[in-house]
């Protein structure tokens, strides 16, 4: 049994064999709609979230299996005290995997440490998100037709942004990559992300603070957002909100194939006149999510491709 808790759970060879799988299912999802019946996934929220979790459970339901759970702590044992251990000790008895979202980091770790079943991690605190930089990755691919040697700009929340810390440590395993930084200095990139993912495989990067002077040079840009639930005081989110606005405008200095993408919920980062752009590559990213999570179900699941009649890779 294998759970998915940080993206180098997986090798970039079965990363890229389980993104094979969800561009088959994104092509031809009535193929895969009794793959997983009578299976019932576990969505265990301890967070809002309405992409990932409503993803994850409109994979499920594609692939002919159940779901229960829950959307939030408040409605959850944990209201009442109950572990994470406990909690997955439970659900085990009732479910054949797990999707687990917590604020805290380490919660989905530690609930694989005691599960009977395969644990995905949608999100804990600041630290990572690997389904979304799954799917992030199908979608740059699909964009670009690789993911190899691109230039690659993150721009926003670096420091508190789990899906930009996911992303750089998978993409950072792709040959011929180099990435911009675009931050205000309060919301850099943590120093561990270059000291123990840059550095040592001597990866060229630049932190900048101007959007517009990174632009022109993009292959991909990833917007995010500043998170308000992560700081702990709300005059220094107020003050630091609205460092960087994607406008039509700005849209103009870069490359005509450039790809936009954002792990969304935006706020007002980039302007609706953007969505218009063929640039705009983030509700085909959220889309990309449900043939990913049904990929990563099936393989956690270890389920056969009926297109292949083999399983993604062994688990």
């Amino acid at each position: 049994m294998r759970h998915l808790i940080d993206p180098a759970d997986f090798t970039l060879e079965e990363t890229l064999r389980l993104m094979d799988l969800a561009d088959r299912i994104h092509d031809d999802p009535a193929a895969y709609r009794d793959v997983a019946l009578r299976r019932r996934l576990a969505t265990l929220f301890y967070e809002p979230s309405t992409r990932t979790r409503l993803s994850f459970e409109a994979a499920m339901l594609n692939l002919g299996g159940q779901v229960i759970g829950f959307p939030d702590a408040g409605v959850s044992s944990a209201a009442k005290g109950e572990t994470v251990a406990d909690t997955i000790r439970i659900v085990s008895c009732y479910a054949d995997i797990a999707a687990m979202r917590h604020p805290k980091e380490g919660a989905p770790a530690r609930a694989a440490r005691y599960s009977g079943i395969p644990v995905i991690n949608a999100g804990d605190g600041g630290h990572s998100h690997p389904t979304q930089t799954l799917l992030d990755m199908m979608t740059i691919r699909r964009r670009k037709g690789t993911l190899d040697g691109l230039t690659i700009g993150f721009c926003g929340d670096l420091k508190f942004g789990r899906t930009v810390h996911s992303l750089i440590k998978s993409l950072a395993r792709c040959e011929g990559m180099r990435f911009v930084l675009i931050s205000p200095e309060e919301l850099r990139v943590p120093d561990y992300i270059i000291e123990e993912v840059l550095g040592p495989r001597g990866i060229p990067f630049a932190e900048v603070r101007s959007l517009e002077q990174a632009l022109p040079e993009l292959d991909i840009l990833y917007m995010t957002r500043v998170q308000r639930e992560r700081f702990f005081n709300e005059e220094d989110y107020v003050r630091l909100k609205n460092s960087y606005i994607l406008t039509a405008e700005k849209m103009a200095l870069a490359r005509p194939d450039m790809a936009v993408l954002h792990p969304l919920p935006r706020v007002n980062e980039i302007s609706l006149a953007v969505d218009s752009d063929p640039r705009a590559a983030y509700f085909e990213q959220a889309h990309n999510g449900v043939f990913m999570r049904m990929a990563l179900i099936m393989t956690l699941l270890g389920l056969k491709d009926p297109k292949t009649g083999e399983v993604a890779f062994p688990c």
